[in-house]
């Protein structure tokens, strides 16, 4: 209603200013307004669809236009160094073997007879002494037989004595002949062939009775060493034979480690060297020592490595501090070997291919030269040739290389090597 107001004022003005009388209906006053804002909406709408007629063709004409600068230089990688030094050097060597027994023994019954007991504490897993009766056979027949071994050794020394008897009578009915005879019946005459059957007879008899002395010692089964008990083949009662097998034993005064290492390592050890031992089974920081025996001369079948020996004396703990060996038990074992002179050590993963190494030099690019070894293992190596002390060699944060290539030596805050080549 205000708008139709303000319309039929001007209007009023409009017709009054030009000498037109005013009329207004109001009818006819709604009507022009509404007419109007139709005609103005109108143009409002053709006047904003060429515009945006007009923008979209300057944008398709118009081709897009991208600035190119210049790449930025690249940034040179960080890389970690160790600075080298020739000194005394020796390999930490070390492999893995398992543990075997150093004497092992089928103790057998040498006679027949019925097994009668065992020894005193002659159970699996107990020490025997040596020397120590482990076991007993019946030895009555084997008393008899020695009684008479004895009875026919009386006899056959009797059989000696009358033979000598008889031997004085024959020598002196000889020389009362006064004639010579040939050898072969003089011989004869003086019953020499009848005194050396009686002194064989005589020694026979005395084998016997000394082979049946010895069985009946034999009888009593004793240890052949300081051993321990690892099992009972047979029971109290059983009916043996010569040669059936009682106990099977082990000594302990001794084991061997059977270790195996690259051939490569050997240079490094002699017979004699020291030998620290480790376990899994054994508690945490617990070694025991052994003493290299010798580099055995086969190669091991599965990985053609050499085979080396291990001695431990007294392996079960029995006397000394430490944790007992097993046998069958797999050990690792890390030996002592002597330094050499001038070497320089470097971890492995600062070996490339074709055994080159990285360095960087005063103006921080990279130089590569190539080392000979002395040694490498899996963690570190050990350089001859080919590095002098003080130089900078790359031990990380190196991916693709290149001679002369310009890098960054890592300096604390730096991001690490192996974080920056894993984004």
């Amino acid at each position: 209603m205000r708008d139709a107001s303000m319309i039929r004022f001007f209007y009023r003005n409009f017709r009054s200013y030009y000498g037109y009388p005013v009329l207004i209906k109001p009818h006819d006053s709604f009507s022009s307004t509404q007419q109007g804002r139709v005609h103005l909406g109108a143009l409002m709408a053709l006047l904003v669809f060429a515009v945006g007629l007009a923008c979209a063709w300057w944008i398709i004409s118009q081709p897009p236009r991208i600035e190119r600068r210049p790449p930025p230089p690249p940034t040179p990688p960080v890389v970690n160094v160790m600075t080298v030094v020739q000194s005394p050097q020796s390999p930490l060597l070390s492999g893995f073997g398992r543990v075997e027994a150093e004497q092992t023994a089928m103790l057998a019954s040498r006679v027949a007879g019925q097994l009668e007991r065992f020894g005193e504490g002659v159970l699996p897993g107990r020490v025997v002494e040596d020397g120590a009766p482990v076991a007993y056979i019946d030895q009555a027949d084997l008393r008899l037989a020695l009684e008479d071994a004895e009875a026919q050794l009386s006899n056959a020394q009797a059989q000696l004595a009358l033979e000598n008897a008889e031997q004085q009578r024959a020598r002196s009915e000889y020389e009362s002949f006064g004639r010579q005879l040939s050898a072969e019946r003089r011989s004869l005459v003086l019953r020499e062939p009848q005194l050396r059957q009686a002194q064989a007879q005589l020694t026979q008899a005395r084998v016997v009775r000394d082979q049946a002395a010895l069985n009946l010692e034999r009888a009593t089964l004793t240890a052949p060493w300081k051993a321990m008990v690892q099992e009972r083949l047979v029971g109290a009662g059983s009916l043996l034979s010569q040669g059936t097998e009682i106990l099977n034993l082990v000594g302990i005064e001794q084991f061997w480690v059977r270790a195996s290492l690259p051939g490569d390592a050997l240079e490094w050890l002699a017979p004699g060297s020291q030998v620290m031992l480790t376990s899994r089974g054994w508690p945490e920081g617990a070694t025991r020592d052994g003493t290299l025996v010798s580099i055995l001369p086969n190669l091991e079948e599965s990985g053609l490595q050499a085979q080396l020996l291990i001695a431990v004396n007294d392996p079960l703990a029995l006397e000394t501090d430490g944790p007992a060996l097993r046998l069958g038990d797999v050990m690792r074992v890390a030996f002592q070997t002597q330094a050499q002179e001038g070497l320089i050590a470097l971890p492995s993963a600062a070996l490339r291919p074709g055994e080159r190494v990285w360095w960087v030099d005063d103006e921080d690019r990279l130089r590569s030269t190539t080392v000979s070894l002395a040694y490498r293992g899996e963690e570190e190596a050990l350089v001859r040739s080919g590095l002098e002390a003080g130089q900078r060699v790359v031990i990380s944060g190196l991916a693709q290389p290149r001679e002369g290539q310009q890098v960054r030596v890592r300096s604390r805050g730096d991001t690490p090597a192996s974080d920056r080549e894993n984004i």
